[in-house]
């Protein structure tokens, strides 16, 4: 049995090979109709570049609450459109990288004000994990098994539902502070948890990635990876900032 990766996007059945071992309706012809390994690393550096262009918008505004907000909004709404239309992927994939880029811009704007200096060490963490994570995956130092899976995705879901409780808790009882917040070594300590299974789901994106080329799965899957592999790496980048906000107070 297969089991998904935690990103929402590798969870719906685009990603998974019925019975008869077919993907699809549709029938291959060749291998230029299929998804390659290469074109979705090309799609995703493409996502990026939208990402950060967008976010250079909101980073350069007084007040960019307001656009990061929306931006959230928006990339979420298009990340269910795409999780149940990833035919879709196409025209979702771009718009998630830029209205994305807008919350990314006006977050990582304030983080820089409160604490500067800190978007660079944060980009260049994301970026030095992402490369360890992907050398480790091509070189098969780290396999991708049934248990590591069974173990990456409880854990993921259970930060989910850390998360949710605790966004509840705040809102019926203002008062009430989560123990993930503040600068505490209980607090740092969450982060650090955080990070390594964001980290960790950068494996199960590469390993249904790796899944969508064996199994010869449409041309427009390459945008549906590539976008599953951009909302790793937003939490990822975002975990980081919280981490190191957190050291600076410290």
């Amino acid at each position: 049995m297969i089991m998904n990766s935690n990103n929402p996007f590798f969870k719906t059945k685009s990603f998974k090979e019925n019975n008869d071992g077919v993907t699809h309706d549709a029938v291959i012809i060749d291998r230029n109709e299929t998804m390659t390994v290469s074109g979705t690393i090309n799609k995703s550096f493409l996502m990026l570049i939208l990402l950060v262009a967008s976010a250079a918008i909101t980073w350069s505004m007084t007040n960019p609450i307001v656009f990061a907000i929306g931006g959230a909004i928006v990339g979420f709404i298009l990340v269910l459109i795409a999780t149940f239309k990833p035919q879709l992927s196409g025209y979702l994939a771009p718009g998630y990288a830029i209205f994305e880029g807008l919350f990314i811009g006006g977050i990582s704007a304030i983080f820089e004000v409160a604490y500067p200096g800190i978007v660079v060490q944060a980009v260049s963490c994301t970026f030095v994990t992402f490369m360890v994570c992907f050398g480790l995956y091509k070189y098969e130092i780290v396999k991708v098994t049934e248990t590591f899976k069974s173990v990456v995705v409880a854990s993921t879901l259970a930060i989910a539902t850390y998360y949710l409780i605790s966004w509840i808790a705040t809102l019926i009882f203002p008062s009430f502070q989560p123990v993930h917040y503040g600068n505490s070594m209980m607090s740092i300590g969450i982060s650090v948890f955080v990070i390594v299974i964001a980290a960790l789901n950068l494996f199960l994106d590469f390993d249904q990635i790796e899944k969508g080329v064996q199994q010869k799965m449409p041309k427009y899957m390459e945008w549906y990876g590539a976008m599953g592999l951009m909302i790793t790496l937003v939490w990822l980048y975002i975990e980081f900032l919280r981490l190191l906000s957190k050291l600076n107070r410290k």
